[in-house]
């Protein structure tokens, strides 16, 4: 029999409900409380991570932008791959067969495709002005040209060009239609970069590997000056760098020159195997105002036979030499012909000025093959010209003989003057020496140096003579010398020898 609850039981029971209710609704309430406040510092850290990484996003971008622009300013470095008009890439279609593509730079969008990587690269360069070829291996079967381009860019980071002897071309109906033109970044096999009519071309971190001819400077209208070779290695090149004579074709009324002036050729590397030559400047050829700069040619570690750094036949008028090192393998004279630093061929005209750091290291045939006796221009460079005549005026100096030894300037030199013939018992010959500075400027009357003769003999200037004529600080250019004799007829000469130092 089951006994009713009394009501102190109930009333206990429902006491005990009331509290757990309540502390349910309590601990539910702190417990919301609580995860709100979890959720209000979780959002705060978010927020405030956001912001950090915000904040990172923005100066990594603005460090980048500046890295960009540095890279941008540099006209050797490529540009960032969505400004390239062209991207060029291979691919394969499955089944072995090579597609060569060329997708527009700025929408993706692939305009040009074939299995022959010329023709891509001709559309490319056809319809548009700066093309970049990501780092792969390419085939070519006929030449590339960039055809009267201006401020056009051939670009990329080490893709390999075998060329089959063909060429890329750089070239201008004359040359201001090819102007401020850029080839950068390839690795080239048996094959040549040809500049030819344009103005301020670049040719730019390059390797040319087993070449005919490497990078190839032609006038066939007007010319092409101002070209930079810069950051270049090429490894068993016949001819590494020519500056070829020009090619005028008169029928079609075209006139070109010779004239590749102010060429820089910088940084440049060269091995040489047999039978090869890393700088040649043919006849009539013009590499003039130039520059060759930090250059190494490292000759006879392929062979010892039949090796020219520089080859030249042409003008290389005013054109500086600094920092060049002809480097020799050869171990011993007897082991090798025809094997020169430079060799100055028959029609050579002006040779470069050797200035600091030209060096020539190890066994040679000859350092500077000479024949023909060509003036080689230097830093400390010696000269002379010896039996000088210098024409005798009557009462009054005769005609102004000029010394000089141009392009070069003159550091010092000594002077020997004789005088020849009978005289008479009144007959005074005045032999007057002044200088002429790179300047205009002239030795005055005061300043002059004057030796006078009452008979015949020589006599050199003394040291003295010459602090006279020396000045504060100048640059000698030309030794001026004229005559005069003090009677009416005479049959006196008047002869110097100059010896000295140019720079």
């Amino acid at each position: 029999m089951k006994l009713a609850p009394s009501s102190r039981t109930l009333a206990i029971l429902f006491i005990a409900i009331l509290v757990v209710s309540v502390a349910d609704t309590f601990f539910i309430v702190y417990n919301n409380d609580t995860l709100q406040k979890q959720r209000n510092r979780d959002i705060a850290n978010l927020n405030q991570a956001l912001n950090d990484t915000a904040t990172s996003l923005n100066q990594t971008d603005y460090e980048m932008q500046n890295l960009l622009n540095g890279k941008i300013d540099n006209v050797n470095s490529r540009l960032p791959i969505g400004q390239y008009d062209y991207v060029i890439y291979r691919d394969s279609d499955g089944n072995g067969v090579l597609d060569y593509l060329a997708k527009n730079g700025r929408t993706g969008t692939v305009e040009f495709n074939s299995t022959a990587a010329s023709e891509v690269f001709n559309e490319a360069l056809a319809n548009g002005n700066s093309v970049y070829v990501t780092s792969d291996n390419y085939t070519l079967t006929s030449n590339i040209t960039l055809n009267n381009k201006m401020n056009s860019r051939l670009d990329s980071d080490g893709a390999t060009l075998t060329m089959n002897g063909n060429n890329i071309e750089v070239n201008g109906s004359d040359y201001t239609k090819s102007e401020f033109n850029q080839v950068s970044g390839f690795v080239i096999i048996d094959g040549t970069v040809r500049i030819q009519n344009s103005f301020r071309t670049t040719v730019t971190n390059m390797i040319f590997k087993n070449s005919p001819v490497g990078v190839e400077l032609a006038n066939t209208n007007t010319w092409s000056e101002c070209t930079k070779i810069d950051t270049i290695f090429f490894e068993k090149c016949t001819q590494s760098i020519v500056f070829r004579t020009n090619a005028s074709n008169i029928i079609l009324n075209q006139n070109a020159t010779g004239s590749y002036a102010n060429t820089e050729v910088d940084r440049c590397y060269f091995k040489l195997a047999d039978n090869s030559i890393a700088i040649t400047v043919e006849t009539q050829a013009e590499f003039t105002d130039g520059k060759m700069q930090d250059i190494r040619i490292w000759m006879g570690e392929y062979g010892k036979y039949n090796e020219t750094g520089l080859y030249q036949n042409g003008s290389m008028y005013q054109t500086q030499m600094d920092g060049v090192v002809f480097e020799s393998f050869a171990p011993a004279r007897t082991y090798y012909d025809y094997f020169y630093a430079i060799n100055i061929g028959p029609s050579a005209f002006q040779t470069p000025v050797l200035d600091s750091g030209v060096n020539f290291l190890g066994y040679w045939s000859s350092r500077i093959y000479n024949p023909y006796n060509k003036w080689i221009f230097g830093v400390g460079s010696v000269f002379k010209q010896t039996d000088v005549a210098v024409p005798v005026g009557s009462s009054t100096y005769g005609n102004l003989q000029v010394i000089q030894i141009h392009p070069a300037t003159i550091a010092s030199f000594q002077a020997k003057i004789t005088v020849k013939g009978t005289f008479a018992s009144n007959e005074t010959v005045t032999v007057r020496f002044r200088l002429e500075f790179v300047d205009n400027g002239v030795t005055s009357d005061a300043n002059s140096v004057q030796k006078s003769f009452t008979s015949a003999g020589s006599v050199w200037l003394s040291n003295d003579d010459l602090m006279q004529l020396y000045p504060s600080l100048n640059v000698i250019y030309a030794i001026l010398v004229d005559a005069q004799v003090s009677v009416a007829y005479s049959d006196a000469s008047v002869h110097v020898d100059v010896y000295g130092t140019a720079t």
